[in-house]
């Protein structure tokens, strides 16, 4: 394990300095950097935060599918009900899809999302163990260590939730969760409970919040205060804090507005656009070529995966939508819409019923478009959810939706459902608008529900599970085998 341990360490250590200046990369041998050296000055410490940006949308273990963040957002959807893989062919993402890889331990689906998140908390904590040293103005200490804090929050949020049992705020949570790294180290830690995961995570988020008040970040693939925000609203929703789930998203997108219709139909790649809170963004000369997101999700990409299996909707869900709702135009229910672009430099390009335009990239000969991780749309819909879910407090409920709801379909009205009516409104709007963006595998175990996706488009001989009942230990991922076996059993594995 100590020898894992200091590779990793010194992994993490080479990747905050790959984006430093040239100059200062050659003054000594990658072997004999010390980690202060790397945080002598805060713009050196600027440089590491920015390639753990970049370490977002970067290819993981060489694998095709592991594209950073977006390996993650596509497994979510894939193992939820609302994302309908067309054709087993190519194979990409259906074990996933199958409810088949994340319950093998000695697959890479869970050792990706172990590494890649541990990875991210390793850098962070790097960054705010040494940045009070640094040289440099305390607005920039304040930042970094702010923006450090936020991800490291986010990252065991994102971890808890696969690895550990839901949150029930009825009872104790004081089940397996995960190990909590705040400096680093060479020795294994064993798993610390649910319950002081989350205490762990809400207490980065705080201290971040505190942190990046009154900074003003370059662009949108950084954390400013909204952003955290936004991350303790989705805290607070999983944990049932209902009060604080409605406060912070409303805070987190203030000053933010909603996509018009055109923008809406635009490709969701521009995390310009004003309702982007937060988002990767990706530039020209660092493509991700067939491990990017868009190369499994947008319809328009010449990747053999989108020309054999373009994603489409669940067609219960499609059915739920007006006809005046501009979202409805997202989905072709016939699959033979000419106006839906589809791969066209290589034969063999197929449509299928209630294929997506969703995601889009602007040239079909290049993967790249920025991806969405946080927008205004989820924050209200994060409040109504909240207020609706809390008692006493529909109107508030329906006000949030309306201001969504009415920006999508000019024909919709303010809501007069009340309690559960209201919920399953909201839900429903949330499914629609969400769709593809990494939410669904989180909502169904947040919430208790089941899988189900009978009575749809879904083809059993593709999905093979079509169901899953809801609590069964099939929703915690296995905890990697080279993990238990490198920490001698310290680290223990879930129910198999």
């Amino acid at each position: 394990m100590k020898q894992k341990s200091k590779i990793l360490l010194a992994a993490s250590i080479i990747m905050l300095l790959i984006s430093c200046k040239k100059d200062y990369l050659e003054t000594s041998p990658t072997d004999q950097i010390a980690t202060s050296s790397a945080f002598s000055t805060t713009t050196n410490a600027w440089a590491a935060l920015n390639g753990m940006h970049r370490y977002m949308y970067s290819q993981w273990l060489s694998n095709q599918d592991q594209g950073g963040q977006s390996a993650n957002m596509i497994y979510m959807d894939a193992m939820g009900e609302d994302l309908v893989l067309t054709s087993s062919s190519n194979g990409w993402f259906l074990s996933e899809y199958r409810w088949i890889s994340h319950r093998n331990a000695n697959s890479r689906v869970p050792l990706f999302n172990y590494l890649f998140y541990y990875t991210l908390i390793s850098n962070a904590n790097l960054i705010i163990q040494n940045i009070d040293g640094a040289i440099g103005s305390d607005a920039d200490k304040k930042a970094i260590k702010g923006e450090a804090l936020a991800y490291r929050g986010w990252a065991y949020f994102q971890m808890i939730q696969l690895f550990g049992e839901r949150f029930d705020k009825t009872k104790p949570n004081d089940g397996p969760g995960l190990p909590i790294v705040l400096v680093p180290s060479t020795s294994p830690t064993p798993r610390s409970t649910v319950a002081d995961v989350y205490t762990q995570i809400n207490k980065d988020l705080d201290d971040a919040i505190a942190s990046l008040a009154g900074y003003t970040r370059l662009n949108k693939s950084h954390i400013n205060v909204n952003v955290a925000k936004g991350f303790k609203a989705r805290v607070a929703l999983a944990q049932q804090n209902w009060t604080v789930a409605a406060q912070m998203a409303a805070d987190a997108r203030a000053g933010f507005g909603l996509l018009s219709n055109a923008d809406y139909m635009s490709g969701f790649n521009d995390y310009t656009k004003n309702e982007w809170i937060w988002g990767m963004h990706q530039q020209a000369d660092q493509t991700t070529y067939f491990y990017s997101f868009f190369a499994f999700m947008s319809s328009n990409f010449n990747s053999s995966n989108i020309r054999v299996c373009p994603k489409a909707i669940n067609s219960t869900l499609y059915d739920q939508i007006s006809a005046t709702d501009i979202r409805k135009s997202l989905w072709d229910p016939t699959g033979t819409n000419p106006a839906f672009i589809i791969p066209t430099a290589t034969a063999g390009a197929v449509r299928r019923p209630y294929m997506n335009r969703k995601f889009m990239v602007l040239d079909q000969g290049s993967s790249i478009g920025d991806i969405p991780l946080m927008r205004a749309s989820e924050m209200y819909l994060i409040e109504a959810e909240a207020n609706a879910r809390m008692g006493g407090h529909d109107a508030q409920a329906a006000a949030a939706l309306f201001t969504l709801a009415k920006q999508r379909d000019p024909n919709y009205t303010l809501s007069t459902n009340t309690g559960t009516a209201l919920i399953n409104e909201i839900m429903t709007q949330r499914r629609v608008e969400l769709w593809g963006e990494g939410f669904r595998f989180y909502d169904l175990k947040r919430l208790n529900l089941p899988l189900d996706r009978t009575g749809s488009n879904h083809n059993a001989s593709i999905a093979s599970v079509l169901t899953v009942p809801a609590g069964d230990k099939t929703w915690q991922f296995l905890i990697p085998q080279s993990e238990i076996n490198n920490t001698n059993g310290v680290v223990k594995q879930n129910p198999l």
